[in-house]
């Protein structure tokens, strides 16, 4: 055999070797092509940086035709979708800090009477600008909408008012983040992007490194039951989390200057019960992974939606329906509308007691998940 065919032997040798690898590793092999045609998917069609379709309550205290063209033109126009009508407009307040809706616009009483007159009555838009990137296109679009609206009833012998800059004026009230700061908005969803992150991580470790280094045998020795292993392996990752959160909470208001509008225990209670979700969710991991490689992929299987399809990065309204139900399903979704809610809004208890129930849920289903599959690792 000449040198050179001893090379390629030796090199088909450990390349067969290295395929068989990949064959026997299934999950490693999966990943391969699952994650790039989630990339592609997930940026292709989920995301989308001009949300249409955003809720919003009107409170109207009159009904004219010009009133209801008004109306009729915002939701044509594909931006804004009337849900429901408010009687009072204090309602608003708490409209937009639970999030049901992303606008309010207020027509009040004489408002044709005064237009017709030429009076320029106005007309108030109050937008939930927590996330500036998700009013931004629908406010700026607002006057053009109802401009060209007007055209077709402003007509005959009110022609005269169609000829003017704008027969009304138009204010914008942003809610919660009136200058637009991106900060406010981006560090209180840190925090929920970096638990997730760490969290899971370290967690799905805990049990595979167990069984790398071969002291599972100890555990499996104990008379602890799956339920007592589980809180043993992630008690001592709360205390992470805490130093996390304190850390992220202390840099937020010194250094950022995001406001705190809302009640701390609030905001602790929300945090303690997504730490808890997450590290209900890094154990399961553990008990699928059969290394710590395979649970650093699981990781970051799970992380790559919960940061795209959260709305973290990208307006949440703004993904297709089937994105919006994939997001609602994970646990980063609901904690950043209770944190960015009770930080910025001032929200209670009762505006993101169903965010807390939606965690609570996935805790839950993610504790009884893990012991199932812990009990069958042990047979």
């Amino acid at each position: 055999m000449t040198p050179v065919a001893g090379i390629l032997a030796r090199i088909s040798a450990i390349f067969i070797k290295e395929l068989v690898q990949m064959r026997r590793d299934r999950l490693t092999f999966g990943m391969m092509f699952a994650i790039p045609v989630m990339q592609l998917v997930l940026f292709g069609f989920a995301i989308n940086n001009d949300p249409k379709d955003l809720p919003a309550a009107v409170h109207v205290e009159e009904q004219t035709p010009i009133v209801r063209t008004l109306l009729r033109a915002l939701e044509t126009s594909g931006y804004y979708k009337l849900v429901l009508e408010t009687p009072d407009p204090r309602e608003s307040s708490r409209l937009l800090a639970s999030g049901d809706v992303a606008f309010v616009i207020s027509i009040p009483a004489g408002f044709t009477e005064r237009l017709i007159r030429g009076d320029r009555p106005q007309l108030l838009i109050e937008a939930d600008a927590s996330d500036p990137a998700a009013a931004s296109n629908a406010i700026a679009r607002a006057d053009a909408i109802f401009n060209r609206a007007l055209r077709h009833d402003l007509k005959g012998s009110l022609a005269y008012l169609a000829a003017a800059p704008s027969p009304f004026e138009l204010v914008i009230h942003p809610r919660y983040n009136p200058e637009a700061i991106t900060q406010y908005n981006i560090v209180p969803g840190l925090l929920g992007v970096i638990l997730t992150m760490t969290l899971v991580m370290i967690t799905s470790m805990a049990m595979t490194r167990e069984a790398e280094r071969g002291t599972i045998e100890n555990l499996l020795a104990m008379p602890a039951k799956p339920i007592e292993v589980m809180i043993g392996k992630i008690t001592p990752y709360v205390g992470v989390g805490a130093v996390q959160t304190t850390v992220v909470l202390i840099a937020a208001h010194y250094i950022f200057d995001v406001p705190f509008a809302g009640p701390l225990w609030l905001l602790l209670l929300g945090v303690t019960i997504f730490v808890l979700a997450n590290l209900a969710l890094g154990f399961t991991f553990s008990t699928i992974a059969k290394s710590q490689m395979q649970a650093m992929q699981l990781t970051f299987f799970f992380f790559l939606p919960s940061l795209l399809l959260s709305g973290f990065m990208f307006p949440f309204r703004g993904m297709p329906g089937w994105a919006q139900m994939i997001g609602e399903a994970l646990p980063l979704t609901h904690f950043l509308r209770i944190v960015r809610g009770v930080m910025l809004k001032g929200a209670g208890f009762s505006d993101v007691q169903h965010e807390m129930l939606a965690l609570v849920i996935f805790t839950a289903l993610a504790v009884g998940l893990a012991m199932l599959r812990y009990k069958r690792t042990l047979d």
